[in-house]
């Protein structure tokens, strides 16, 4: 697309939206899944990745499913997580900061317009925030009633909870 609006190839320019049309869902959203692991993937949240993937479908076609896990998680864990078509990013660091700075990135690149973060971690507050600076919608989803940050909620358009709508 850069190369048709340099040179002015016209028929390249049009392939290049059609396959990006093509690549954006039937309601022509593109969704950002970012799931915070070790935030959400405990034993008493009892979270199911399938349900999780499920609701962000629900906005439109996942341009990208990322689950975020520390370096001790266990080989099922991240075998269970791509087995449900999640890409797996381990990091040695905080998971926090890489999954911000991608849900940022992604935002601000414009590869997104709605962004799914499923966490109850108040530091996402500032990531969706740039976000809908961006345009791009927000959706907050937490574990459950009692996993949810009110300060991350009510920073986002959508909240919602694995158990019940909460917004």
């Amino acid at each position: 697309m850069l190369f048709s609006r340099l040179f002015g190839d016209e028929d390249d320019e049009e392939t290049d939206e059609a396959d990006e049309a093509n690549d954006d869902g039937e309601n022509g959203l593109r969704v950002g899944l970012f799931v915070d692991g070790p935030n959400i993937l405990r034993e008493e949240f009892d979270v199911d990745l399938d349900d999780v993937r499920t609701i962000a479908e629900s906005y439109g076609a996942l341009a990208t499913t990322r689950l975020y896990l520390d370096e001790n998680a266990s080989p099922g864990l991240i075998q269970a997580g791509e087995a449900r078509g999640f890409e797996v990013v381990t990091t040695s660091g905080d998971v926090d900061v890489k999954l911000a700075v991608d849900l940022t990135e992604a935002a601000v690149a414009g590869r997104i317009d709605v962004v799914v973060v499923a966490s109850r971690d108040t530091d996402f507050k500032p990531a969706l925030e740039i976000a809908a600076r961006e345009g791009v919608r927000t959706v907050a989803l937490a574990p459950g009633e009692h996993g949810r940050s009110d300060a991350l909620q009510n920073a986002a358009q959508d909240a919602l909870s694995l158990d019940a709508d909460v917004k």
